[in-house]
């Protein structure tokens, strides 16, 4: 009997030692989680002109790029990551490639895409790629769009340009640099692009074409390379009852490229220059340079916000012979904003953010 209590005893003990332990390996992943950061940059080897998207219908998160290191900024496809806490990014594959039938219209030139999820009417979900490519017939950047019902395609291409001409009055700059917003308070959504010039006008309905007499030109004037002369890479966004521009400033190949905003009460204008318009901007001592053509992302349902950009990695500064600017690579930060909505410099970071979590969000029932 004495022997039988003994070897009850030394059970509870072990099991009691087993859960102890459990509890505390159970603690030690959670700090661990709790540590652990994206690191920057986020995406391996040479990546461009980042967007970043929410998907409702998935749940996760979605990068698209330019994808960069070609010489003369030839890169001629886009590649798709997704991550389910903005810090472990998968690679999806090649969902649009100017370099096959996919695209007729382009030969190559796949630069600084983004991207638009819409719900249907029966609760279904299209996803609208706008983009720039070399257009063959016109010998010029332009700008297309593709359509797929999936974040990670496939993508069927619209089959010729949406935008390949300059608005009335502006003279030289390119088509490039898209960017697409819908306002959540009137649900239309608007195409804005330009570089050199920053031109905006509303889509319509089908999100293939755009409504004629929309188009203005929304450059906003002055400023120097050192605050906010724009040069490029406009992003619009909402928050709190105002319209944020981003863009960026100086040439894509200076450590100096950094993001300046402005604010608006319409998605078209006019825009008004920050009174502390930086945004974003180089960091020698920690060897970040270049840090800008970014997007931004809100996670769902909260007031916490992330910019995502690129910069030059350290190794491939100007001058020649490393190339003008087109090895970058892809990074994430916080960004916060003051209690009258301005919006706080971001301080770009070697480690990146901390994993985030995101309740998926229901689909809408069908009729």
């Amino acid at each position: 009997m004495k022997k039988t209590i003994l070897m009850l005893a030394a059970l509870l003990m072990t099991v009691g030692l087993q859960a102890k332990s459990d509890k505390s390996h159970k603690a030690k992943e959670k700090t661990t989680l709790q540590k652990k950061r994206s690191g920057n940059p986020i995406l391996p080897e040479f990546h461009a002109d980042p967007e970043v998207m929410y998907s409702r219908q998935t749940g996760k998160f979605y990068i698209y790029s330019t994808t960069d290191g070609a010489p003369g900024w030839g890169g001629y496809y886009f590649t798709v990551f997704s991550s389910s806490n903005l810090c472990d990014w998968h690679h999806e594959g090649i969902m649009l490639d100017l370099g096959t039938s996919q695209v007729k219209w382009a030969s190559g030139n796949a630069w600084a895409p983004c991207i638009e999820e819409k719900q249907q009417k029966d609760g279904s979900y299209k996803y609208y790629f706008y983009y720039s490519g070399h257009d063959i017939e016109r010998n010029r950047k332009s700008i297309g769009v593709a359509v797929s019902d999936s974040p990670t395609g496939p993508f069927t291409d619209l089959g010729h340009p949406l935008v390949y001409d300059k608005p009335e009055g502006v003279r030289g700059g390119q088509q490039i640099d898209v960017d697409v917003f819908t306002d959540p308070k009137t649900g239309k959504s608007y195409l804005y692009w330009g570089n050199g010039y920053l031109a905006g006008a509303e889509l319509a309905d089908d999100m293939l074409s755009l409504v004629p007499g929309t188009t203005r030109v929304l450059t906003p004037q002055g400023g120097t390379l050192q605050d906010y002369a724009f040069r490029e890479g406009a992003y619009v966004f909402y928050r709190q009852g105002t319209y944020y521009f981003l863009w960026s400033v100086d040439d894509t190949g200076s450590p100096n490229y950094h993001v300046a905003y402005g604010t608006s009460s319409s998605p078209l204008g006019p825009i008004m220059v920050a009174k502390d318009p930086v945004v974003l901007i180089q960091d020698p001592e920690q060897e970040i340079y270049g840090p800008a053509h970014n997007s931004v992302l809100q996670i769902p349902g909260r007031d916490e916000w992330y910019v995502v950009y690129h910069r030059i990695n350290k190794d491939y500064l100007l001058p020649e012979p490393h190339g003008p600017g087109f090895h970058r690579q892809v990074c994430i930060d916080r960004m916060e904003f003051n209690p009258d909505g301005t919006i706080r410099r971001v301080r770009p970071t070697q480690e990146g953010v901390a994993p985030v979590k995101v309740k998926k969000v229901k689909k809408a029932k069908k009729d």
